[in-house]
This record gives structure tokens, sequence and C-alpha cells, in this order.
């Protein structure tokens, strides 16, 4: 009789299951149905601190927390910028050097003062948070923290008492202040110092103090003073308050004002940025207490704002999940887009408060096969089309255009395809003995190996197509942007009458211009083979690949390629001091203007010494000039005619080799709405809403068990143990029987 209870057991399986929650889901069942929006990250994000942040995974979470005074309009084609913390968008005001206002017509050249006056909304509150809680007295309850109830901390959010308070315009000149503190590593420091009234003097004010308060601690703990070790235990907070900086003041409780040397329109996308969103100074006090600094909670990890979410959730190397701010204020959903967009039904929640999802679910993912796999079992409500998945994601049609395959149509999953305003790119270290330098011979090595290493190759070996190779540094949508003939990099590709398209210069070409560099046959003087150090963080094992390609691609030319792959932050630290030779980088727009690409190459935004976004350290006198000339003109002929100059120098120098333009290839499920790619806002999860009742019911049919199967293999292994234990029964009757 025991024996028919598995088969029994097994028989019940196969007839259920209908209409019952997956078996599989990864989600706690209490989140089923909640308007929760599931997506992944693929490594810990550095450091979320407004004024250091300058990655896309940063990015990703912090332009959801944190709220500078501007940003784009969702729907609005080309972007549009608009206020955000503001109640109208800045007012400038332009001055001679006498101190007279001067209609905004003038000439660039007679504006030696420019304000702009911001004035924010009243009302505006924090998220919840222990640097706001206040004990009866109104003094701050966690200052200073009791180092006992630190160590039992793992995040802000574990403190038993939180508070809040408005925003103000005191918060913002805060955070302003702090993009010019020397112990801050902020990466466009050098960009605004050129335009805000003393920033550089003000910098100067401050670094002077700092070395000042090092001095007297060196002084009074003598031998034994250890500078790094002394900051962790006890924090050094620079007093932004002792030195004067005109560049901003306060106005008063809800206005400030930013005043500039000259007139330089892209401060307005600026203001769109993190890196002006408010920073409460009761949250640097907080976090700069060393009992919290010993539980790594920092503002690097843990950010404080006024946006539509907070970080409610970090563990580190698995889950980050952003919720819904309970203090966010009214911010209705757009009423206004472009003429399709009503007919894409992108208004139907026109004037609904934002944001719709109660918050967002982030799983760690380093690899892209489970990415794919959650994707099609409505796990994850979006995905990017990786490289091994294409096929099964993208089919041509019979008109040759690309089109979702069968199975992804069936499941009604939406396909998007956009030219990114991004560019990817090999970077070389223009400091660099062997690759860097300006001289003929060092140009000759880099364009050589421009040649040599084929973008359109790798583009479809590696991308699937999904991509355009870059002649110029300034992607498709922006001003500056050129095709043809006249565009072309002719140190890396010739015209085709013919076909009347660029055609890449040989391989034989490359090897001439790599002797007349040095190095015949990627032999130099010494006798040596060439040597290059190409650093990287690809340690995925889908990546190997492509590395092993781009290694092969010099190869032909002599040339030994040295992969020195380490994690990402260990990569970024050696790009950050300067130590690399070849990189693999990027660049995503932050505003839509050609300033945003072009300042890649401006000598004093060197990565490395200056914390710049000039990760090749490339310096050439001839460009910055015209540069500066470029940087704040409007947009015309004139204008076009030094970019173009421009990348005529970019051409020869080649400090960037092997640049394309990504084409974006994404998947939304159904259950998405108000979907609108925004490859500028970077703010739009508070736009997202999640049909969650046919999210269930796809989930529900796309996950069902084969029970059937299981029910099957349940009865064998049954039947299976059955016999083992009849066997065994029998055996020892057998051994008592010989007894």
């Amino acid at each position: 009789m025991r024996l028919l209870w598995p088969i029994a057991g097994a028989a019940l399986l196969a007839s259920g299951g209908e209409g019952c929650d997956p078996l599989n889901n990864p989600y706690p069942g209490a989140e089923e149905g909640r308007p929760i929006y599931y997506s992944s990250f693929p490594e810990d994000p550095k450091d979320f601190d407004p004024a250091v942040s300058y990655n896309s995974n940063e990015y990703e979470f912090i332009r959801q927390i944190y709220e500078p005074p501007l940003q784009y309009e969702y729907l609005t084609r080309p972007y549009t910028l608009e206020p955000l913390t503001l109640t109208a968008m800045p007012e400038a005001t332009s001055y001679d050097a006498a101190g007279r206002e001067i209609p905004a017509d003038v000439s660039n050249a007679d504006a030696a003062r420019v304000v702009y006056t911001c004035r924010l909304k009243p009302g505006i509150l924090f998220q919840d948070h222990p640097c706001f809680a206040v004990n009866a007295q109104g003094k701050p309850l966690y200052l200073p923290v009791d180092p006992a109830l630190a160590q039992r901390m793992t995040s802000p959010e574990d403190f038993p008492v939180k508070g809040t308070r408005e925003l103000t315009a005191d918060d913002y000149v805060y955070a302003v202040k702090r993009l010019a503190n020397p112990m801050i590593h902020c990466p466009i420091r050098e960009t605004l110092a050129k335009y805000l009234a003393g920033m550089r003097e003000y910098t100067e004010a401050l670094e002077k103090d700092l070395a000042a308060e090092r001095t007297r601690r060196k002084a009074a703990a003598g031998a034994a003073y250890n500078q790094e070790l002394d900051e962790k235990q006890n924090p050094l907070l620079l007093d932004l308050d002792k030195h004067p900086f005109p560049g901003i003041e306060r106005i008063d409780r809800h206005a400030f004002r930013l005043v500039l040397t000259k007139r330089y329109p892209q401060i307005l996308y600026w203001l769109a940025m993190p890196f002006f969103a408010p920073v409460p100074p009761e949250a640097e006090r907080f976090y700069a207490q060393p009992a919290l600094m010993r539980e790594n909670i920092s503002l690097h990890r843990f950010p404080v704002g006024t946006g539509p979410f907070f970080l409610s959730r970090f563990d580190s190397n698995r889950l980050i999940v952003l919720s819904r701010n309970p203090h966010f204020r009214h911010e209705p959903y757009p009423s206004k887009g472009m003429p399709e967009d009503g007919r894409a039904g992108l208004l139907t929640n026109a004037g609904h408060p934002l944001p719709f999802i109660e918050k967002a679910v982030y799983s760690l993912e380093k690899e892209p096969t489970p990415i794919w796999n959650k994707f099609l079992q409505g796990y994850y409500d979006a995905s990017s089309i990786h490289a091994d998945n294409f096929e099964r994601a993208v089919a041509v049609t019979p008109q040759g255009a690309l089109d979702l395959t069968p199975e992804l149509a069936a499941k009604e999953i939406r396909l998007y395809q956009e030219v990114e305003t991004s560019i990817r790119y090999f970077a070389f270290n223009m400091r660099d003995p062997v690759v860097g330098g300006l001289d003929e011979s060092r140009c000759k090595l880099r364009q050589a190996i421009g040649i040599a290493l084929n973008t359109e190759e790798r583009i479809q070996i590696f991308q699937n197509g999904r991509g355009i190779p870059a002649m110029g540094v300034i992607p498709p949508g922006i001003f500056g942007y050129e095709e043809g003939k006249e565009a072309i990099n002719p140190f890396a590709y010739a015209w085709d009458e013919e076909t009347e398209a660029p055609r890449r210069r040989s391989v034989e070409e490359a090897k001439r211009l790599l002797a007349e560099a040095g190095y015949p046959g990627g032999i130099g003087s010494d006798n040596r083979q060439l040597r290059i150090n190409f650093d990287n963080s690809w340690n995925r094992p889908d990546l190997q690949p492509e590395l092993q390609w781009i290694q092969r691609q010099l190869a032909r030319l002599g040339i030994h390629l040295e992969i020195q792959t380490t994690d990402y932050n260990p990569f970024q630290e050696k790009v950050h001091n300067g130590t690399h030779q070849m990189i693999p980088w990027g660049w995503n727009a932050d505003y839509p203007d050609p300033e945003n690409f072009l300042f890649l190459f401006y000598g004093p935004n060197a990565r490395s010494g200056k914390g710049g976004e000039n990760s090749a350290n490339y310096a050439n006198p001839v460009f910055d000039e015209l540069f500066l000339k470029a940087e704040n003109m409007p947009n015309g002929p004139e204008r076009m005619d030094l970019i173009r100059r421009m990348q005529s120098i970019l051409h020869h120098d080649a400090p960037w080799v092997g640049h394309y333009y990504p084409v974006a290839f994404d998947l939304y499920h159904a259950w998405q709405k108000n979907l609108k790619p925004n490859e500028i806002a970077g703010n739009t999860l508070k736009y997202k809403k999640i049909d969650v009742d046919l999210r269930r019911a796809c989930r529900r049919r796309w996950n069902q068990p084969r029970w059937r199967i299981i029910a099957g293999g349940l009865a064998v292994g049954a039947l299976a143990a059955t016999w083992a234990i009849t066997s065994a029964v029998r055996r020892r009757r057998k051994e008592a029987d010989a007894c």
C-alpha cells in the first residue's frame, strides 16, 4: 500500500497548477500584484555622491534620488529643458565691464558678468533621514552618534528615528561650494572654474585651509602621523563658508543666483545634472563621523535627496532597491508631447501625480544569460539584447528591416531601435612614453593601430551590426555631426567614388605607417617586439572573445597586446592615476551640444592630475585654442568651421581609435506603460507605469511547470526507491537465513 502513495502524489501534481502563481518566481510572494519595477545591475556602483559620480551605472540610480534645478521634458523632441525644482527657467542678465546691463544679442566679448537667477518652489521636502532627526531641544539626535548604536546599523534606514525638512536655496549654495572643495574629486571642477566667478580662487583658499590643518595635525602627532588613517579616525570637514565665493549667492530662502564671468549657455545643461543637485549640510556632517565611516555608511553609498525615490536598500553585490519617497511633492505626468505621442497612448496619464510605481528592485546579474532568461519569464520588465541572444530576439523582414522574432512577437514584447547620443572608443594615454606624445612617429603608431582595429568587423561580430563607425567624435542628432566624403577620417579611410562610401585603409598601409613610426614588423630599435598594455574591466566570460579579437588585430602588425583585466573599480583607479596605456572607454552625452564631446579632448580636462573626463590625457595647444573659441558659440557656420578644424586635428593625432556610435536595441514587455526612451534625461523612472494584472497573467502563462514530466520523474524515482528497498530487505533476509 505504501508504494502507491508516491505514484498517487505524482498523479495529483499532474492534474494541478493551472492558475497558480509560478513556483520559480524569484521575488517574495507578497510583491506579486504590486506596482514594482524589476531590473538588474552588472556590478556595484562606486560612488553616489553627486559631486563625484559621473558614470552611467551610478547615474541610473542617483538621477531618481537627487533633483537639480532643471530637467528635460520627457516627451518633447528635440530635447528641451524645463524647471524641476524651480518655479521658472533661470533668468539671465548680462553686464559689461563697467557694470552696465547689456542686451542678449550683444557680442559675447562684451559680456563681463552674466547672472542667472533661480527661484525655488516652496514646500519641497527631503526624504526621511537620520541626519534630520532632532531631540526635544531641536538639536541633532545623532550628532554625535552612539558608537554602540552605529555598530548595529548597516544603512541609514536602520536608524530608529528619522526626520525631514524643507529644501532651501542654502542647500543649492552648499552643493555648488562642494564642487570646489579640494577634498572632493569633482570631475567638472576645471570646466566650471572657467566660468563661475571666483571659483578658482575659492578652491585655492580651501586648499590652503586643508594644508594648514594637515600640517597642524602632523605637528601634534609627530612621527606617528599617518594622513589617511588620521582622517578616517578623525574626519576633516572644511568650513565652506569661511571664504567668499561670488559665483554662487543666496538671495533669500527660496532664491539664489549663479554669477558667470562670461557667457556660457551650456550652464543651463549643467543645471539639469546631479552635480548641481542640493546636498544638505546635515548629511555631510552626519556621515563624517568615524563610527559611521567604520560601518561604511557614507554619502558615497547612501544619498540624501528630494526626488521621487530614495535608496531603501543597498546590499553590496546583491540588491539595490529604490522606494517611493512619501514626502515627494506633487509633480504631474506631462500633458504635452509630439504629435505621435497621443496616438501611442503616451498622454493617457497626463496630469496624474508621479511616480506611478511603488519601488524599483535591481538584482545583481554579472552574466547576460540569466538576465535574458528572466526577461523571457517576465521577471525583468525590460532587457537589452546581448550578442548571444540577438538571433533569438531579432529577425530580418522580407523588406530587409529588423524586427522581432515570432517567439517574442507572440509575447507582445516591443522593440525600440535608436542611435544613441554616445560613442565607444579605444583611448591611448597620451602621457605614456610608448603610445603617447604628439611627435609624428607616435601619431603614425596610433594611426596604424586605428587602421588595424577594423571597426566595421568588430560591430558585425560583437554587436550584430548595432553600430555606426565614427568618422568624428560628435554623434548623429547633435550639431557638428557630418557624413560624406568631406567628413571621413583620411588616416583610417579612403573615399570610394564607385560606392560613394568610405573604405577602410588596408593592413599593408597600417604596416607602412608602423615602419615609419620606428617599428617595422612591430620590432623597435632595440630589436624587441612592441608590447602595449590593454587595460580593461571586461572580466565577464562572454567578453573574452572580443579581447582575443583585439589582440589578433594588432598581431597582424607584429604588435603584442598584453591584456590586463581587473575589476571595475581598480580599473577606474588606474585610469584616474594615469598608469594605463590603452583602454576601452565610452561617453554618453550629458547634454545635446557638441561642446559635451569636444571637451573630452581639452587639455585642462585631463583625467590624470585634474580629475576631468579627458581619459586620454590629450593636450594639443592648437586644439585647445579652437575649443575655447567654439565652446560657447551659438550653432552656425562659424562654429561648424571650428568644429571641422578640431576634428581634422583629432584625425591626425589619433588619441582615440576604433570609435563607433552604438545603436540601441531594447526590449520592453507590454505591461510597461508611458514608455518613450530618452537618451538624455535619465530621471525617467518616475514616468514608468506597470499593468500589474497583465504582468501577473503573463508570468502564470509563461512559467507553468511541466507537471506531467515532473510527475513521471517522481513516479520513476518512487519505483526505483521501492526496488532498492525491496532488494535490501531480501538481501538481509538471505544473510539472516545463512546465519
